[in-house]
C-alpha cells in the first residue's frame, strides 16, 4: 500500500498506462460504429493489443533491471527512471513506440486520446532533456487532433480549432513541465539539505560524545586536583600547628632542663603543657577545616596582637605590632590565611634568625590587606635556600605562598645574609 507521494507516482507510472488503455479501448469500442469502418476496427484492435504487449514487455524489463541492480523495495515497482542519471536508449524507444501507437489509435478513434495523454506525465522521465519538449509537443498534437474532432482535420474550421487547441495544449504542457522541473529541483535541494543536516547531526553527536568523554576526564582531573589540594592544605595545617607546637614544646622543655631555678623551670614546663594543649586543639581544628582558635572570639587585628605578644613572651624577642588603615570586616578565610602566615613567619624567625627585635604590621589598603613581618636577624641567601622554611619540610615560604595564592594573593621575601628578613603578604580585601 503506497504511503508517500513518490510511491503513488511510481504506482501510477507502472499501472496507469494499462488503466488508461483499458478505458480508452472500452469507450472506443462503444463508439466504433460512429468513427470506424470494419477495417479500422480490426486495425484498432491489433494496435491496442500491440500497445498492451509493449507495456507488458516494458514492465518485465523493468523488473529484470531492478533485480540486476539490486535496488531496494522502494524501487521494485519500477519507477519512471530505470537507472540514476539521464534516461537510456531503451526508455526513448519505449516512449517513441508508445507515442506512435497512441497517435495511430487516436487517428482511428479520437477517444484513444485518453491513452495518449500518458505522454504528458512521463516524457520528462523517459526522454533526455533535449528530447523531452519534443515528446510533449507530439503528445500535444495527438491531444489537439482528438479535441478538434479527430485526425486528420476535415475542414478549415476544424484546422483552425486544431491549431488553437494545439497551441493551448503545447503551452499547458510546457508550463506544467517547467513547474515540475522546478519542483524537482527544489525537492533535490531539500533532499541535499536534509542529507547535510543528517551529516551535521552525526558530527554533532560525535562532538557531544567527545565532549562527554572530555567532561569525564576533566571531572576526574578536578577530583584528583581537589584531593592533592586537600593534602597540601592538611600538610600545611599540620606544619603550622603540630610541627610548630612540638617545636615550641621541645624548646620549653630544653629551657626547663637548662634552668637551675625550680620556679623558672616550672614556668617553662607550664608553657610546654599549654603549647601541647594548644597544638592539639589546633590540629583538631585543622582536620575539621575550622578557623584557628585565636579567631573564634577576636577579629584578625586582636588575634594577631595576642599571637605576637605570646610569641614575644615565649621567645624573649622584643616585638612590636602595628595596625594601619581603617579596619574592615574580613572573610574568615582571609583572616585565617593571614594569621597562619604570621604564625609561620614568626616561627621561622624564632628558629633561624637569631633576631633581637621584630615587627608585625597589618595594613588595610583600600582594596587589599597586607601583612608585614620583619626581624633584624641573620637573614639568609634566597638563592642558596630557595623557597624553604628552614625546617627541611618545605612548608615554610612555600606554604605561605600557597596559602596566599589560594586567595589570589602573593607573598614576597626580602632578605640577605646579615641584614634580617622581611616577609610581605598581600591578599585582596574581598577574597575569596
Amino acid at each position: 500500500m503506497p504511503t508517500t507521494v513518490e510511491e503513488r507516482w511510481r504506482q501510477f507510472f507502472r499501472w496507469g498506462p494499462y488503466g488508461l488503455l483499458g478505458v480508452a479501448a472500452a469507450i472506443a469500442a462503444a463508439s466504433a460504429d460512429v468513427f470506424m469502418d470494419r477495417t479500422e476496427k480490426v486495425t484498432a484492435g491489433v494496435l491496442t493489443a500491440a500497445a498492451l504487449l509493449l507495456h507488458v514487455l516494458w514492465d518485465q524489463r523493468c523488473r529484470r533491471v531492478v533485480a540486476a541492480t539490486g535496488w531496494g523495495p522502494e524501487r521494485s515497482d519500477c519507477g519512471p527512471v530505470l537507472v540514476p542519471g539521464a534516461p537510456g536508449p531503451a526508455s526513448v524507444v519505449h516512449f517513441v513506440l508508445r507515442t506512435a501507437l497512441a497517435f495511430a489509435l487516436t487517428w482511428l478513434n479520437p477517444f484513444f486520446a485518453i491513452y495518449a495523454c500518458v505522454g504528458y506525465f512521463d516524457a520528462t522521465h523517459l526522454l533526455p532533456r533535449r528530447l523531452a519538449h519534443t515528446g510533449l509537443l507530439v503528445t500535444a498534437v495527438t491531444m489537439a487532433g482528438s479535441q478538434s474532432g479527430g485526425l486528420p482535420p476535415a475542414s478549415l474550421m476544424q484546422w483552425v480549432a486544431f491549431g488553437g487547441l494545439f497551441a493551448l495544449n503545447a503551452c499547458l504542457a510546457m508550463g506544467f513541465s517547467h513547474l515540475a522541473a522546478k519542483d524537482a529541483e527544489k525537492a533535490a535541494e531539500r533532499a541535499a539539505t536534509i542529507a547535510e543536516l543528517g551529516r551535521a547531526n552525526s558530527r554533532l553527536e560525535q562532538a557531544l560524545a567527545e565532549n562527554a568523554t572530555l567532561q569525564a576526564q576533566l571531572l576526574l582531573q578536578a577530583r584528583e586536583a581537589g584531593i592533592a589540594d586537600e593534602r597540601r592544605r592538611l600538610a600545611a595545617e599540620i606544619h603550622d600547628t603540630i610541627a610548630q607546637g612540638l617545636t615550641g614544646v621541645i624548646t620549653q622543655l630544653q629551657a626547663a632542663h637548662a634552668t637551675p631555678g625550680r620556679e623558672r623551670a616550672e614556668a617553662h614546663l607550664r608553657r610546654a603543657a599549654d603549647l601541647a594543649r594548644h597544638s592539639l586543639g589546633e590540629a583538631r581544628r585543622s582536620v575539621r577545616n575550622l578557623s584557628p582558635a585565636a579567631l573564634e572570639h577576636d577579629a584578625l587585628p586582636e588575634a594577631l596582637r595576642k599571637t605576637v605578644a605570646e610569641w614575644a613572651e615565649r621567645t624573649g624577642v622584643e616585638t612590636r605590632f602595628t595596625v594601619t588603615g581603617a579596619e574592615e570586616p574580613l572573610h574568615d578565610e582571609v583572616a585565617a590565611t593571614l594569621l597562619r602566615i604570621a604564625q609561620e613567619a614568626l616561627s621561622n624567625a624564632a628558629r633561624h634568625s637569631g633576631a633581637a627585635r621584630a615587627g608585625v604590621t597589618l595594613s588595610y589598603m583600600g582594596d587589599e590587606i597586607t601583612l608585614d613581618v620583619r626581624d633584624d636577624g641573620r637573614g639568609f641567601d634566597p638563592r642558596a635556600r630557595p623557597e624553604r622554611g628552614g625546617d627541611g619540610g618545605g612548608f615554610g615560604l612555600d606554604g605561605m605562598r600557597a596559602r596566599a595564592e589560594r586567595l589570589a594573593g602573593s607573598v614576597a621575601v626580602e632578605t640577605a645574609p646579615g641584614e634580617g628578613t622581611a616577609i610581605s603578604a598581600r591578599v585582596p580585601l574581598g577574597a575569596p
